[in-house]
């Protein structure tokens, strides 16, 4: 499985050089609506994933363009990576953004918090 962290994300959305990256962002739609990286799709099957269900992602892939790369968030990383197993398993080029949202929050605050995190990613 693929990750990416925050500061590559946003230098590929950034970046004019390749196709953006299809940002799926899973959490609830009022979590989505409060917050949310720029240009990304919500499906909002959080919940579902949490409890094991597939089936609700499985009956949207038809929202998920199967020509770009897909980058799946949510709150912390940990049940997107579920969401990215089934994309890869159904043939997508997926990975999930390390740390989910909290990550995402923090890099764009240049919080103490993410730096530190980053740097443990970094050193495993």
């Amino acid at each position: 499985m693929r990750f990416v962290h925050p500061d590559e994300l946003e230098a590929r959305l950034e970046s004019s050089a390749a196709e953006d990256p299809f940002v799926l962002d899973i959490r609830p739609a009022g979590s989505f609506s409060e917050r949310a990286i720029e240009g990304s799709h919500n499906i909002p099957v959080y919940g579902d994933l949490r409890r094991g269900d597939e089936g609700s992602l499985r009956d949207r892939l038809d929202e998920v363009p199967t020509d770009r790369d897909v980058v799946v968030v949510c709150k912390m990383g940990v049940v997107a990576k579920r969401a990215t197993a089934l994309l890869e398993d159904t043939g997508y080029d997926a990975a999930t953004l390390r740390g989910g949202m909290s990550a995402w929050r923090g890099y764009q605050r240049g919080s103490l918090t993410y730096k530190l995190r980053s740097l443990l990613w970094k050193l495993r």
